[in-house]
């Protein structure tokens, strides 16, 4: 495979969006989470939640600021790599990031600082406030970028003027349905982000015998919280394949794996998509499921992939098979919610070993589903940029050379490694301290899998 300017510069962003994605996904829900430790500290007056909220502020901090760092990085390339795309869809997309900035960083820069430095110089029901308003910034950031992209998946309220993209109804694109199915399913991701990692820690520091009360507060306020988001965010899932199968017909069939018109449709569970041959090999289907799933109906015709010219199909194996992880993170987390807030309402889960573990080794899976999610959307939307309008061909800066975009890859790898390398290891820091401030007891003191210790970065 030649390595274009092109192929290059979509590695460059699917790798620096990819690395970025992680932190904000975290803090979106570890800052609404820190605005419900507050309230119920005020209200029950427990040191416990004190204890726990400045704890997780210390990692908040930490975490926000890879964001921002990484960040930065999106708004240069639009210019560097992708110049066609800025002339075209720049009237659109320049004010919905302008509208980011001055929600979203407004807020957060605002009230930031009085939530690091500010509890003994303001009353505390404005610092409960700053919280709300930190956690809000966070919302309004995840809100503005989803309108962005959801207007490239499904082009609304526009007209094109001399080779640009103007909006001609802004209530359209900030309105569009398709926002407001796939934003409340990224920011319920977020949530059940940062409730994974929270359980994760509290039956960590359970496994460990180390600050019980705070590690039973995060253990089942993490494990509760996912209980119920969990079935809540597969409800919007499922919309969110609505929106697909209605405007994107050829990412449904490639996420399907169907490659040719069914009726009624089957369901492929597993297979190996062969683009070549244009079958699945080793393909395991249910039969009807799939009009089941993709027209509420027994006996609909579902379109194949064979359908559209082969210039206009994504890649298939990637939405085939990062969906399908997706999905299992998602089935894996919502048992583990499920029977761990039972048996922490029977008042057992801190004996039960096993599930302990289990939930400490899960806290990859939310990480792991946000990324397979926008794997499957991003390159299920390929060829286009901007669906049915721009081609990724055409949107790429046409003077750039293979070289320099290597250069800037390489580069950005080098940067963003390091920061990877030292922000995770002060986490973990933080994280061995523990709530209390005291190193913890070697894990291979208690069990013998402290082996898995460095292999799960925790």
């Amino acid at each position: 495979m030649e390595l274009t300017a092109l192929l290059l510069s979509r590695l460059q962003f699917a790798f620096t969006i990819s690395f970025h994605i992680i932190f904000p996904s975290f803090t979106i829900g570890l800052a609404a989470w820190l605005t419900v430790l507050e309230a119920l500290h005020l209200a029950s007056g427990r040191p416990a939640y004190r204890v726990v909220f400045d704890f997780w502020l210390k990692i908040f901090g930490v975490v926000f600021g890879l964001g921002v760092v990484t960040g930065v990085a999106m708004g240069f390339q639009f210019g560097t790599n992708w110049s066609e795309l800025s002339r075209m869809a720049g009237p659109i997309q320049g004010p919905l990031i302008s509208y980011e900035t001055f929600t979203a960083f407004f807020l957060e820069a605002s009230f930031f600082g009085i939530l690091l430095f500010g509890r003994s110089r303001v009353a505390p029901w404005f610092y409960l406030m700053s919280t709300a308003m930190v956690a809000l910034g966070t919302t309004f950031s995840a809100f503005w970028i989803m309108v962005n992209n959801s207007w490239m998946q499904v082009p609304v309220g526009y007209v094109v003027e001399n080779g640009a993209f103007v909006p001609q109804d802004w209530a359209k694109i900030i309105f569009s349905p398709v926002v407001w199915v796939r934003f409340p399913h990224m920011l319920l991701a977020a949530y059940l982000t940062g409730a994974f990692c929270v359980a994760a820690t509290g039956a960590w520091y359970l496994l460990r015998r180390e600050s019980t009360a705070e590690a039973q507060i995060m253990l089942r306020m993490g494990l509760f919280l996912a209980a119920v988001l969990v079935p809540i965010q597969i409800f919007f899932g499922h919309l969110t394949g609505d929106y697909v199968h209605d405007h994107q017909p050829v990412k449904f069939a490639a996420i399907e794996g169907r490659w040719h018109d069914e009726q009624p449709a089957g369901e492929v569970l597993i297979a190996i998509p062969d683009s070549t041959s244009e079958t699945n090999r080793y393909e395991i289907k249910i039969p009807i499921l799939g009009s089941l799933i993709g027209s509420l109906s027994f006996d609909s015709k579902e379109v194949g992939l064979t359908d559209f010219p082969p210039q206009d199909r994504p890649p298939v194996a990637i939405p085939f098979f990062a969906f399908r992880i997706m999905v299992g993170c998602g089935m894996i987390m919502l048992l583990l919610a499920w029977l761990g807030s039972y048996l922490s309402v029977k008042g057992r889960i801190e004996r039960n070993r096993p599930l302990l573990w289990l939930t400490f080794f899960s806290f990859p899976l939310p990480f792991i589903a946000i990324l397979t999610g926008w794997f499957t959307a991003e390159v299920g939307r390929q060829p286009w940029t901007i669906y049915g309008l721009l081609r990724t061909a055409d949107a790429v800066t046409p003077f750039l050379t293979a070289r320099q975009a290597t250069i800037s890859l390489v580069g950005f790898g080098l940067v963003y490694g390091l920061i990877f390398v030292f922000g995770t290891y002060y986490i973990y820091r933080l994280l061995y301290a523990g709530p209390l401030g005291k190193p913890a007891l070697p894990l291979a003191a208690v069990t013998p899998a402290s082996r898995f210790r460095s292999a799960a970065g925790v």
